[in-house]
């Protein structure tokens, strides 16, 4: 069985990936790379991330982040609509831009191993979603952006509403979902979001908690990895790791190692400047 390596939020940090990948001894032959999304933006090196990322094919996958649905959304727009980001009209000015954002418009937003009990997320996951319903979300949120991309990155941005609900117009329920999946942190029991709050976990909003706190019952046996939340940090439960060790701040980039031969688990980390 191959090995399975979750890396947290690299944010174009191409050079702190190649150093991470050393450190653990990433063979393209034996392991497999999974992503948590935030792929590119801030750290200066998003074209080469995207291009090594999506040349590794079957060795890597990578879930969207909000970063990455916004290079999508701002490769929709027309020139005079965007807010100019340097990083992200060099992708767009490349000769295989195209062919990387098709690419990144396929990736999934959310990603499962049943034999390792492991699942990858940007942000989080609706505490009234089991397995299924997370998938089917995930695949709902995935079709619009091959099948309907420039109408719904029209409608993609707001924290309204607040929670998900399954008979919402359909561009509600599809912003509903991009939240949960990329942006979300704090919820209550019922689903609902606190997405104004970035800050420390241990202090949530009245009436919210993390994310986790409010799990389906039946993620109990899995392994819910995530990046999204710099201000929480690296943080590695039994049963949920957050991966976002803040690459693009300055921090580290970091990686979840789990080899099903010796059924350990380890984090690596690498400094974000050598």
């Amino acid at each position: 069985m191959k090995r399975q390596i979750v890396i947290g939020d690299v944010h174009g940090c191409m050079d702190a990936l190649a150093r991470l990948l050393d450190q653990v001894g990433f063979d393209p032959n034996t392991d497999r790379l999974r992503f948590v999304g935030d792929l590119v933006n801030r750290g200066g090196q998003s074209l080469e991330v995207l291009r090594f990322v999506s040349g590794l094919g079957e060795s890597a996958e990578s879930v969207l982040g909000n970063h990455d649905l916004a290079l999508l959304r701002y490769a929709h727009q027309k020139p005079r609509q965007r807010k100019k980001n340097p990083e992200f009209d060099s992708i767009l000015k490349a000769d295989d831009g195209e062919a990387l954002l098709d690419w990144l418009r396929t990736r999934p937003l959310f990603w499962k191993n049943n034999t390792h009990r492991l699942a990858v997320v940007h942000a989080g996951i609706d505490p009234r979603w089991d397995v299924a319903m997370t998938k089917a979300r995930a695949d709902e949120l995935a079709h619009a952006l091959t099948t309907e991309p420039g109408e719904f990155f029209k409608h993609m941005f707001g924290n309204r509403p607040r929670r998900w609900r399954p008979h919402q117009p359909h561009f509600k329920r599809l912003r509903a979902i991009t939240n949960v999946f990329t942006r979300m942190r704090f919820c209550d029991a019922s689903g609902r979001l606190e997405l104004d709050a970035k800050g420390d976990p241990n202090k949530p909003p009245k009436g919210f908690l993390p994310w986790w706190m409010h799990r389906h019952p039946e993620w109990k046996d899995w392994t819910v990895v995530f990046g999204h939340w710099s201000v929480l940090g690296l943080m590695e439960k039994k049963r949920v790791v957050c991966l976002d060790s803040g690459c693009a701040w300055g921090g580290s980039l970091s990686a979840l190692v789990s080899d099903p031969d010796n059924k350990q688990r380890r984090i690596v980390s690498v400094p974000a400047d050598p």
